[in-house]
């Protein structure tokens, strides 16, 4: 089964650029910049990714991404995911990026976006991954903050497919962000928000009715209301579920018990994705592993998460067929050597 996940074509679909900061690459940028971390050594940041909630989690993050400040920073940290992606076979992912993480601290909105889609324009051309870009705001900001954000980024607006919602949800829910999603959806973009991570089954209504996003990013509380599972199947919305963030921020709390096999049975349109897995213990394909294992998945199951993961990507419809096409003649192989071996 490893084996397997490890060659399996695959799509991420929910993956926090910030959250791909590796240990190592934030000693380095640290002392390139010359600014001080409280940390003596490697060994002292990866004792702190430790999390009981995602408010622990979400301080040492910003902590961490005070280290950025030029493009080249932005461009080694996007380059450096992009290059696991290789390794496990991520043909596309969507990276999101928080502007307001890095303006607040008076680095321009031109050199985080030169820095990350240049890194995106060098992976496509040197290694064959294809990527696009999703430009979130903070929820625990104010909306207000969010429209500032939303005007620097019409400069850039060809760099940017999508908008997102992330950060501190309980407090924080979705209708705060009605009018600033309105906007960003004349301007072009698509409209994505993570739900139900923390946030109750109402969070989700509220982002798929008030926000009218396209996909859920967690959206694990769905299931406290069938009435709203039927209406996401009706409505062909995907989720983007990170089970190794789930147990590292106590969503759930085993993989054993998580959700996900439940979800796939009732019809909803599930993908597996990192969330931040410099900080909660794994890549995308460690998440595919630890998932199948805890829930007996099989590969047909995979199979299915990983269909999901090209098909409800923001890619052209030509070009999901094209990579969906990849992972059927994957898994046809796989069936054909299965059946060779039995």
């Amino acid at each position: 089964m490893i084996n397997f996940i490890n060659n399996l074509p695959k799509a991420e679909l929910h993956l926090h650029i910030e959250g791909t900061f590796e240990p190592e690459l934030m000693f380095e940028i640290a002392k390139r910049n010359k600014i001080e971390i409280p940390f003596q050594s490697v060994e002292e940041i990866k004792q702190a990714y430790n999390f009981d909630c995602l408010q622990d989690f979400l301080d040492i993050y910003y902590q961490g991404a005070n280290v950025l400040i030029t493009e080249q920073d932005f461009y080694d940290l996007t380059y450096s995911y992009l290059k696991k992606c290789v390794a496990q076979n991520v043909l596309h992912t969507e990276i999101m990026f928080d502007p307001q993480t890095h303006t607040k601290r008076g680095i321009s909105f031109k050199t985080v976006i030169n820095g990350i889609s240049s890194a995106c324009k060098d992976a496509k051309n040197n290694l064959g991954v294809s990527s696009l870009l999703i430009m979130s705001y903070l929820r625990h900001l104010s909306e207000k903050e969010s429209f500032k954000t939303l005007q620097q980024s019409i400069p850039f607006k060809d760099e940017i497919i999508a908008i997102g919602l992330d950060s501190s949800e309980k407090g924080n829910p979705p209708s705060k962000f009605k009018d600033v999603f309105q906007a960003s959806i004349d301007e072009g973009y698509i409209p994505l928000a993570h739900a139900g991570e923390e946030g109750n089954a109402d969070y989700i209504w509220e982002a798929i009715d008030i926000l009218k996003i396209k996909r859920i990013d967690h959206g694990n509380n769905s299931l406290q209301d069938m009435k709203l599972v039927r209406e996401i199947i009706k409505r062909d919305i995907a989720l983007t579920i990170c089970p190794l963030s789930n147990t590292a921020l106590q969503v759930v709390g085993n993989l054993k018990d998580h959700p996900l096999k439940k979800m796939m049975e009732l019809g909803l349109k599930v993908t597996i994705n990192s969330d931040d897995p410099a900080y909660f213990g794994g890549q995308v394909n460690q998440n595919y592993i630890e998932i199948q294992k805890a829930l007996n998945l099989n590969k047909e199951d995979l199979y299915q998460l990983a269909k999901n993961s090209f098909q409800y990507s923001l890619l052209d419809e030509g070009t999901k067929r094209e990579y969906i096409s990849k992972l059927d003649s994957y898994y046809k192989e796989s069936l054909i050597k299965r059946d060779f071996n039995a």
